[in-house]
């Protein structure tokens, strides 16, 4: 995927990939005229940061998976601490359980970040106790977890605190999927630590940090930023990033609570359909994005409705972003009180009582019924 015109090993400080001034389809291009003034500024965005950087427009590129393993790779020939951020509001899907074994070390502290998106009566010091417990439950056996959000500096200091006490004889690696606000994070410490203000690239596009970038914190280690581990089944693959902006949640999210009989539907938008198969009349409470349409019908109607208003009340996704998902697959699923039915990407729903439900997804994208987290 590389080209053999990089010049003379330049790397774009926005999402490190090597600078090139040959092939504008490829990593790190950059016109010729603007690499001459790079030179005597003596830094570089490749034209693909700066369009995003001044204009909000991201050029797509095919990043092969391979790409990003092979990156991550190198991890393993450095005795460097790792910090897996997850993003909160989608545990299940940040959440890297391989990560021990596709790194081979397994010294990790956990970042859960956008914890701003939580309502805020939810208590810090309960909710990081869930957290460690939950982790451990799916396999990972990370020596801390932190909250965080990257957007508001929230809980900065004591990831600050752990990489103080860690850089004094180790590099540190910041690690984790596409969309977790990872670059976001960094650009905080790099602040903190007296850098330039949003120096890497961020956006809520895949694939934004296309290779190691390294910030010096000593004469010996500093803090490494990884491209984002790319998982297909993910919204942003088949979404708008106007779409997309639908889905994620951008402010505190408002708990939603719809009253449902047996026999009844709940539409997520076009993107997800939860039938109510079994048990008493309940309440269903969905934490997720306040700006996501949500519709209750009938069962027996469920299908017309769909078919009637998929291109209009139940969007995203749009006509076009609809013929690039797969095909929806059912899961038959037991909920109770004292549990959290997961939407992969979209959120959470909390019922009072014990309900069967029906729960119609992408092929790939699997819900999850786990412990309450609120």
């Amino acid at each position: 995927m590389e080209t053999n015109d990089h010049q003379a090993g330049y790397q774009c400080i926005g999402c490190g990939a090597l600078i090139q001034t040959e092939s504008p389809d490829r990593f790190g291009y950059l016109p010729a005229s603007a690499f001459k003034k790079g030179l005597e500024k003596g830094d570089f965005y490749c034209q693909r940061c700066f369009r995003l950087r001044h204009y909000n427009e991201l050029s797509d590129l095919e990043l092969d998976e391979d790409f990003f393993l092979d990156k991550l790779r190198k991890i393993t020939d450095d005795q460097a601490l790792i910090i897996h951020v997850i993003d909160i509001f989608d545990i299940e899907g940040s959440l890297l359980t391989s990560l021990p074994r596709l790194l081979g070390q397994d010294n990790i502290i956990v970042i859960a970040n956008k914890v701003d998106l939580l309502p805020k009566s939810v208590n810090r010091s309960r909710l990081t106790h869930w957290l460690m417990q939950y982790i451990r439950s799916l396999g990972l056996k990370p020596k801390q977890v932190i909250l965080a959000s990257g957007k508001q500096a929230n809980g900065i200091e004591g990831l600050v605190e752990v990489i103080n006490h860690f850089i004094q004889d180790r590099d540190i690696y910041l690690v984790g999927i596409t969309n977790v606000g990872k670059s976001t994070l960094l650009n905080r410490l790099i602040q903190h630590y007296g850098g330039d203000q949003e120096v890497i690239t961020t956006s809520n596009h895949p694939g934004t940090t296309l290779d190691l970038i390294r910030i010096p914190l000593s004469e010996e280690y500093g803090l490494v930023d990884t491209p984002g581990f790319v998982k297909k089944d993910q919204w942003a693959h088949y979404l708008s990033r106007r779409s997309y902006g639908q889905v994620i949640p951008q402010k505190p999210i408002k708990p939603r609570v719809f009253q449902l009989n047996p026999k009844q539907t709940l539409f997520l938008a076009g993107l997800c359909q939860i039938d109510f198969v079994e048990g008493e009349r309940t309440s269903f409470i969905l934490n997720v994005a306040n700006d996501l349409y949500l519709h209750r019908s009938k069962l027996e109607k469920a299908a017309d409705f769909y078919k009637a208003h998929c291109d209009d009340l139940l969007m995203p996704p749009t006509a076009k972003e609809r013929s690039l998902i797969p095909q929806w697959q059912a899961h038959h699923l037991t909920v109770k009180s004292d549990q959290d039915l997961v939407i992969p990407g979209l959120g959470w729903i909390a019922v009072n009582e014990r309900v069967q439900v029906n729960v119609q997804l992408p092929k790939g994208m699997v819900p999850v019924v786990r412990p309450s987290m609120i």
